[in-house]
């Protein structure tokens, strides 16, 4: 009996124009979401944005998925700027004030459990059926309550998964939240990321949510 590889025990088949194609053919689109200062909104504001989110939620006719990824911040990205700026400054003040600034990052960082938060949406469009998937990655690719067929084609089947993304976005801009699709290299790298959890080597790069969204200055 062959061994199996760990290959085998993922169910993606493909990562494709930013959609996550899985072995069953159904497509999962994922959407990074900004966060909100909450506890900084007056009262008023916090019950309009709850009263958006609860609306949006019980506005889809489809299942999404909530995926909050914690990891410790990493600070090098940072500190090799400051240490550039550093090497670039002639005035000896200025030169020692950096000094000691990078100086107070890496103690600062050392002795406290700084963590980045990033929150995605994942939208599925799919076969139906229960997933098989256990943990982490369970709960991104598990399958939602919707079917597709099976013999649907991937552009007919990708333009479904992105109205329905679409509704997704417009529902969160009305309450706050800014999102962007993530594309081919961004969806692999979270996933990276999942399965190497300790790998620091290569920080995830993800869309820029401060910049203008055309359906968040529509609403």
């Amino acid at each position: 009996m062959a061994s199996k590889t760990s290959q085998d025990f993922v169910p993606i088949k493909e990562v494709r124009d930013g959609i996550v194609v899985l072995k069953d053919e159904s497509l999962r689109g994922v959407l990074i979401a900004s966060s909100i200062n909450f506890a900084l909104k007056s009262q008023d504001e916090q019950t309009a944005i709850i009263s958006q989110f609860q609306s949006f939620l019980n506005s889809l006719e489809f299942s999404v998925q909530i995926f909050i990824q914690s990891r410790d911040l990493d600070i090098r990205p940072y500190v090799l700027l400051l240490e550039q700026q550093l090497e670039e400054t002639l005035n000896d003040l200025m030169r020692i004030q950096i000094t000691e600034y990078i100086a107070f990052v890496k103690s600062f960082t050392e002795s406290a459990n700084i963590m980045s938060k990033n929150f995605f949406i994942v939208v599925p469009y799919g076969v139906s059926g229960l997933s098989t998937t256990s943990g982490i990655l369970g709960s991104i690719l598990g399958k939602g309550k919707d079917g597709a067929k099976e013999n649907t084609s991937f552009e007919e089947s990708l333009s479904q998964l992105e109205q329905r993304m679409s509704v997704v976005e417009q529902g969160l801009a009305r309450s706050g939240i800014r999102t962007a699709k993530l594309g081919t290299e961004e969806v692999i790298e979270l996933f990276y990321k999942i399965f190497n959890p300790g790998e620091q080597e290569k920080p995830i790069s993800l869309p820029d949510l401060n910049a203008p969204n055309p359906v968040q200055q529509n609403t």
